[in-house]
């Protein structure tokens, strides 16, 4: 698996509505959350975009693969996913917080949160696993990576697609 890209500094959040610091009543949460996308993000569109003007072709939301990869490269055997920072674990850290609990501390339903986020980390690593064991190699990406420095982004998949030709001529 070729690893996360790792920025250490905080970002603004979608529309600067994810990372506000001031307590939001449950009917501005609500319309937050409703205006999430799981697929066809700003991230992912700007990754396709880039990888197709690199002469890359894919297949999008494979839905025989564990995880339902973004892009996929069958050929090659190569899933690209691309995570977001809240959903997968990563803003707590990146707002250099103690723990992704301390991001919810003041928040009457973070029991919940706390939940849904660690389980997606879990399902990440069991589909890491899943893929893996059936001969694929993972990218997984984090969105304000693709967002920040897309060129280290298509470099990452570039590099895991050249590495399984490699592997494959021995």
């Amino acid at each position: 698996m070729v690893g996360k890209l790792d920025v250490s500094r905080p970002q603004q959040g979608r529309a600067g509505l994810l990372l506000m610091s001031k307590p939001r009543s449950p009917e501005m949460v609500s319309d937050i959350m409703r205006r999430v996308r799981s697929r066809d993000t700003g991230p992912e569109v700007s990754l396709r975009k880039a990888l197709w003007r690199k002469g890359l072709r894919y297949r999008l939301y494979a839905k025989d693969l564990p995880g339902r990869p973004d892009l996929v490269f069958r050929r090659e055997h190569v899933a690209v996913f691309v995570d977001g920072d809240f959903w997968h674990g990563r803003q707590w850290k990146s707002r250099g917080l103690p723990s992704l609990a301390h991001q919810f501390r003041e928040t009457p339903t973070a029991e919940y949160w706390v939940g849904k986020i660690q389980r997606n980390v879990e399902r990440d690593a069991k589909v890491n696993a899943e893929l893996a064991e059936v001969g694929w190699r993972v990218v997984r990406l984090w969105e304000k990576d693709v967002i920040k420095d897309i060129d280290a982004c298509v470099t990452a998949v570039l590099n895991a697609l050249s590495e399984v030709r490699r592997d494959r001529r021995g």
